[in-house]
């Protein structure tokens, strides 16, 4: 682990001790360096649980890593990794980038400045099946397609927080199904929203080429598990990927390793944050119209 590159946590909740703290402890490509976070009894714990020390201040933090993972609500994300970028670190940042359009351009303004590399975790596309569903997707000659997120993830439950339940599934489950659908028919040009923003969200998307698609996004629905995939259409029938069944504990490896080769090598990785910064704008357009 010598040679591992040192991330420092930033968040302490429920998705960072699920998610960020094992993944990024796990190695050997990454080291975790230490947890800071608003409230200092959860980033002990967290820290306690994985031998890690716990920082009472953000300057420290950033002392004590090469890279800055956020696992926090979007509008402390960009300010957080704002700060980040100008101490000279790199980031890995949750989706959405920031709660707004105008932070998210700030976000990566920064980063851009600054000069560091970043990746953010639309956590499909670190999926070996997603993946191949993508090289096969860049010769099946699809016409369009269709994609979607469902779940009952805002009827309660550690996903139930604040920003998700005020802004609903769009903001949230939007990143991971526009960005999908983009990737596999090409870059999304415009985006008209349909529905409830705090129920079902129904997205119709313009793809460079003349592809056509539609994305349905919901929270609020009684099943369990979630469900969420993409399908493709065209000549040769149909190509599908079940998201919900093909992400697991490889596609979090695969992100910590590309993570650290972006670090090292100082090339941007194609899920920086300017990719995120793609979708916020599609998401905020697709926010207006919703009211």
């Amino acid at each position: 682990m010598s040679d591992a590159v040192r991330v420092g946590l930033v968040g302490a909740g429920p998705w960072a001790a699920l998610v960020h703290a094992p993944v990024l402890a796990a190695g050997p490509s990454t080291r975790l360096a230490g947890v800071w976070a608003r409230r200092p009894e959860a980033a002990a714990a967290l820290a306690d649980r994985h031998h890690v020390p716990a920082f009472d201040a953000l300057e420290a933090l950033f002392d004590a890593c090469d890279v800055v993972a956020c696992c926090v609500p979007p509008d402390v994300q960009a300010e957080i990794a704002i700060e980040a970028a100008g101490a000279g670190k790199h980031l890995l940042l949750e989706k959405p980038i920031a709660a707004d359009l105008p932070a998210a351009e700030r976000l990566a303004g920064a980063i851009r400045e600054a000069g560091v590399r970043s990746l953010v975790v639309l956590s499909w596309r670190y999926s070996a099946a997603v993946r191949s569903f993508l090289e096969r997707s860049a010769g099946f000659g699809a016409l369009g397609g269709r994609g979607h997120f469902v779940s009952g993830a805002l009827l309660g439950g550690m996903f139930a927080t604040p920003w998700r339940l005020e802004r609903g599934p769009l903001l949230d489950l939007g990143p991971h199904v526009i960005d999908l659908l983009d990737a596999a028919l090409g870059r999304v040009t415009a985006v008209e929203a349909r529905g409830d923003r705090l129920g079902w969200v129904g997205l119709l998307l313009e793809h460079e080429g003349g592809a056509v698609s539609e994305a349905s996004l919901c929270a609020t629905a009684a099943i369990e598990p979630h469900r969420s995939g993409v399908e493709l259409y065209g000549r040769g029938g149909v190509l599908e990927i079940d998201c919900a069944a093909a992400v697991g504990p490889e596609a979090f490896a695969t992100l910590t390793a590309e993570l650290a080769s972006t670090v090292r090598s100082g090339d941007p990785h194609p899920l920086d944050v300017e990719r995120g910064l793609h979708l916020q704008r599609l998401i905020a357009d697709a926010e207006r119209q919703l009211g």
